[in-house]
């Protein structure tokens, strides 16, 4: 099996605890079933999240998210082959933002357009070892 890591980022379009509650029900029941892990960082002018698997089942769930209307201006950061996955046990992860990572200004002002596709990668590996 080729595994893949792909993150990606998007503006939430009506963001609510609904709206997450679906999106995450929605991944931990179809996740399993196409051999997918991550996490999904979320708050109501960010989603950050990060999918790993199986090349064609990553890359099918994220055309499914980029054409959700539940993401607005969705943009791929990182897209690269992986040894071994960051979050094995988790169909999908959700996490706020930390204190860390950037605030609502700075993503405003182009945080991420800034960051490099490592620096993006190295926030999940963060999130990953507070999972430990």
């Amino acid at each position: 099996m080729d595994l893949i890591q792909l993150i990606y980022a998007s503006r939430p379009f009506g963001f609510d605890n609904a709206t997450l509650n679906a999106i995450l029900i929605e991944a931990r029941l179809s996740n399993p079933r196409h051999e997918i892990t991550g996490a999904l960082i979320c708050r109501a002018d960010i989603y950050l999240q990060l999918l790993e698997g199986p090349d064609t089942a990553v890359e099918a769930t994220f055309a499914r998210i980029a054409r959700d209307d539940r993401h607005l201006e969705v943009k791929v950061f990182y897209r690269m082959p992986a040894a071994k996955r960051l979050f094995p046990e988790w169909a999908m992860r959700d996490d706020p933002p930390r204190s860390w990572m950037w605030t609502k200004r700075e993503v405003t002002d182009g945080a991420l357009l800034r960051a490099s596709p490592n620096d993006i990668l190295k926030i999940f590996e963060r999130l990953m070892a507070e999972t430990d």
